[in-house]
């Protein structure tokens, strides 16, 4: 006897394969999904900065930063040096103004003693200009934080006197968030000492 309605094992059936399809596609689309978010999380910790011939801050793979921190670090150990010792009457508060974004409270700490002892105020009084010649700087990059020794010799130019001097400084450095333009390398100075000033007789920039 025919009967307007479906076996009712079909109608089961048909479900049960409704059923099955969707679940197979759920499972897949969300298998896809966490693929293609854990390849985003790995591509975006692959990703590095580093500094090119120019000073630039540049993205590279994490292999070729590790091969390149060295260069990071030296970089923003010779920033901050420029900043804080290359100086005149009109540069002189924008330079460390630069500087005390690349250092901690040992930084500013210097640089309120030296402004208590009158040593940016002499700057304009007698219109010296502090030039920095040169910078060396040792740093040991096997475990954070990294310790560093600089040597910076500059000149002060008093007009008719010019007399050059070797700073020997030290301290640690650490990672932080990078600050574009302020802190570009992601670096921090700590712990900072001037260690040594000598006086130096004659020098050549060589």
């Amino acid at each position: 006897m025919k009967t307007p309605y479906k076996n009712i094992y079909g109608v089961l059936k048909l479900n049960r394969f409704v059923v099955l399809a969707v679940v197979l596609v759920s499972g897949l689309t969300t298998c896809v999904a966490v693929l293609a978010v854990v390849k985003l999380h790995k591509d975006s910790l692959n990703k590095a900065f580093m500094i090119n011939t120019e000073g630039h801050v540049i993205p590279l793979k994490l292999a070729e930063q590790r091969e390149h921190q060295k260069v990071e670090l030296l970089s923003h150990l010779e920033q901050f040096h420029r900043y804080f010792y290359h100086l005149d009457a009109s540069n002189f508060e924008k330079h460390l103004d630069k500087a005390l974004w690349l250092g901690d409270s040992s930084v500013d700490a210097l640089y309120k003693q030296k402004r208590a002892d009158g040593v940016y105020n002499r700057l304009l009084q007698y219109s010296l200009i502090q030039k920095v010649l040169r910078i060396e700087s040792i740093i040991q990059t096997q475990t954070e934080p990294y310790t560093f020794r600089t040597t910076t010799v500059f000149e002060i130019n008093r007009g008719s006197v010019v007399d050059t001097y070797r700073l020997e400084t030290s301290g640690n450095l650490v990672h932080v968030d990078r600050h574009f333009p302020n802190n570009p390398h992601g670096l921090l100075i700590t712990n900072y000492f001037e260690n040594k000033l000598q006086k130096l007789e004659a020098f050549t920039n060589e």
